[in-house]
């Protein structure tokens, strides 16, 4: 596969995650393309790896799933054989493992892990090298740099929930009005205390006009 075509599946979309006080925001567009070709409209790039992680996948989709299933098997096995959750840091580092076991044949993915666990909120960024930053609040994709604008300017350390939701959407659809490879609509998660959920058409509405 040449660089070109490489740079084009990774890069053809906008995830956003934002650390808060009280839990995660995780925020993805819903458009999946290959370089200037829209593949599908409807993609659904925040995954849920149990009831206290989940992450946002950008690239090859395939490649992702993969990652997404091998995650989501050993947090269960996990959970069930030790009686409670995978820690979101041995998470990310397991994501660090599988790119790097992989390296000749390598996945072509950018992985964001984020989740609520018993040290509280916290939030990884996982690129195709296996290698891991604990952020504050990150983006990935073609849109990021339009993303990173609003995010540099409005994040700060005691930001809530209520609050990242509201910039996280923002960010994506800022994206989205600048940037060619994202689009066709927002997905958000949170995950705190009470677990993973995605927000509703209607609590989307709620906080910004789509």
């Amino acid at each position: 596969m040449s660089t070109d075509i490489k740079q084009k599946i990774l890069h053809g979309t906008t995830t956003v995650g934002i650390k808060c006080k009280d839990g995660i925001v995780l925020c993805a567009d819903m458009r999946a393309s290959a370089g200037y070709f829209i593949a599908n409209n409807n993609t659904m790039k925040i995954q849920k790896i149990d009831k206290h992680a989940g992450m946002t996948m950008a690239g090859g989709v395939a490649d992702a799933q993969n990652i997404t299933d091998t995650l989501r098997y050993h947090s269960n096995i996990h959970r069930i054989e030790k009686g409670e959750y995978l820690p979101l840091k041995s998470i990310a580092r397991l994501t660090s493992l599988i790119f790097h076991q992989n390296r000749g044949y390598p996945f072509i993915a950018d992985i964001l892990v984020g989740g609520y666990d018993k040290d509280g909120p916290s939030l990884y960024n996982i690129d195709l090298f296996g290698s891991v930053d604990e952020k504050k609040y990150v983006t990935t994709g073609s849109g990021s740099p339009v993303a990173y604008g609003l995010l540099e300017t409005e994040y700060h350390d005691d930001l809530p929930i209520e609050e990242g939701k509201a910039l996280a959407l923002r960010a994506v659809k800022a994206a989205i009005t600048r940037n060619i490879g994202t689009g066709d609509g927002i997905n958000v998660a949170i995950i705190d205390k009470d677990g993973f959920r995605l927000l509703t058409k209607d609590q989307k509405k709620a906080i910004i006009t789509l």
